[in-house]
């Protein structure tokens, strides 16, 4: 079953670009990455899809139902951190907590003093006297204490110490556990291949490619360093999938792509010291899209 469907999603503002024919569908129980620069669209695809913004054009769904017509009906399950938090600044944490709290109609105290000793907030504390990493942490539990079953983080990590992301990391898998499904949006790599399952790249307002991010790496070049009792004719290597081959002295380097029992026959064949195989990271993958599709 699909929590999120959407489909020829735009917005447009007048000649300025926002996004184009946005589709991607997001499974129940996911942890869905949607990963692109600073400006590719990420924040709009989400607004529209929260009937934040009206979209141009295109549909959106979230548990079956449209998200513009049944959007205060579907508010009520989901839970949202913006990529930027701003509140009344007199107002107390807690104080401020229960007012969001009001909204779900359901006592959410227990589940507000747990989130806070989880992430460290004190509650008795004014918003104008918080750090900006405390404000987030404002709007992590506005976003979880009523227990949604979806949760929408639009670049929930920026201003958390990395001790404070670790810990809100945890948190995010323990809601998944519990059933949650997650839609993580971020441009910080390493973060949407630490949480996620799969992934939407997005480029300048539209989608690149939709993928596992299992599949994102196999599909990949895997990267080669040998290192040879003997030096070794380069030519050794030509064959189909090897690219990018270096040779210094006992050293041997390349990039391989395609069935690695073929390249390790070759490597086989020599007397070698130490091999090391190594994976690309997503920013390499991440690369990859956006040179091939410019």
């Amino acid at each position: 079953m699909n929590v999120i469907e959407i489909n020829g999603l735009t917005k447009t503002y007048g000649s300025s670009r926002g996004i184009n024919n946005i589709s991607f569908n997001v499974e129940e129980g996911e942890i869905f990455g949607f990963i692109g620069p600073n400006g590719a669209g990420k924040s709009t695809t989400i607004r529209t899809l929260l009937s934040l913004i009206k979209p141009t054009g295109g549909r959106a769904a979230i548990f079956g139902k449209d998200c513009v017509e049944h959007a205060p009906e579907i508010a009520k399950d989901v839970g949202y951190l913006p990529s930027e938090v701003f509140y009344y600044d007199n107002m107390k944490v807690m104080d401020l907590l229960k007012y969001s709290a009001s909204f779900y109609k359901k006592d959410c105290s227990a589940r507000i003093n747990e989130l806070a000793s989880k992430l460290d907030l004190d509650l008795t504390k004014k918003i104008d006297d918080l750090s900006l990493g405390n404000k987030k942490k404002v709007g992590i539990i506005q976003g979880l204490l009523h227990e949604p079953k979806l949760i929408i983080l639009d670049e929930p990590t920026s201003g958390l110490d990395p001790l404070m992301q670790q810990t809100f990391f945890d948190l995010l898998k323990e809601e998944n556990r519990k059933g949650a499904t997650i839609l993580f949006s971020s441009h910080i790599l390493s973060e949407v291949q630490r949480m996620c399952d799969r992934v939407a790249i997005i480029k300048e307002g539209e989608i690149v490619q939709v993928e596992k991010i299992s599949t994102l790496k196999e599909n990949n070049h895997k990267k080669f360093k040998i290192e040879v009792k003997n030096e070794v004719e380069s030519s050794h290597f030509d064959m189909p999938g090897v690219n990018n081959l270096e040779t210094n002295g006992h050293h041997i380097s390349f990039l391989f792509r395609g069935d690695i029992n073929e390249v390790m026959k070759k490597i086989a064949e020599i007397d070698i010291d130490n091999l090391w195989i190594e994976e690309p990271d997503l920013e390499e993958i991440f690369m990859h899209y956006y040179e091939k599709e410019a």
